[in-house]
């Protein structure tokens, strides 16, 4: 069984990265926007309906950053899976539509509760990230000069 998830790499050159706080299946967790490629659907196609569903907002998908490349079984899911991570850099369309939180978490413990917040690349710590390929993408991310 493999599951596909498809993230997407915004950084604004004044606010600094942006991530997503979530609480999904009794966790809080701070990972990229994206989310699950459905059955028919590109991966770039994918990552403009997450963005759209949930930032509200179109964006450009460009090039491709990192895809998966070792095993990483899925974490948090009842039944066991291979975890494919494929990760892009997107730019948004216009100026932010959606809220920013300005703290980890300003979210409630229900289930689906999500905020966005930028993180300043000189303070992003990958260790912030709850999912290991995540992790792995900001180590990448912070080796790159911006």
């Amino acid at each position: 069984m493999f599951l596909i998830r498809i993230y997407g790499i915004f950084i604004d050159p004044v606010q600094g990265m942006l991530v997503t706080d979530e609480y999904r299946l009794d966790t809080y967790m701070t990972k990229f926007p994206g989310g699950g490629l459905e059955y028919g659907e590109g991966s770039r196609d994918c990552l403009k309906r997450e963005c759209l569903e949930e930032l509200g907002q179109e964006v450009v998908v460009m090039d491709h950053f990192y895809t998966t490349d070792f095993f990483q079984q899925t974490m948090l899911l009842p039944d066991p899976a291979q975890l494919i991570s494929i990760y892009y850099r997107m730019r948004l369309t216009g100026p932010p539509v959606f809220p920013v939180a300005t703290a980890r978490f300003e979210i409630p413990p229900l289930e689906g509760s999500q905020s966005f917040r930028f993180i300043p690349l000189e303070t992003l710590d990958p260790e912030e990230f709850t999912f290991p390929v995540d992790r792995l993408v900001a180590r990448m991310l912070k080796k790159i000069p911006m």
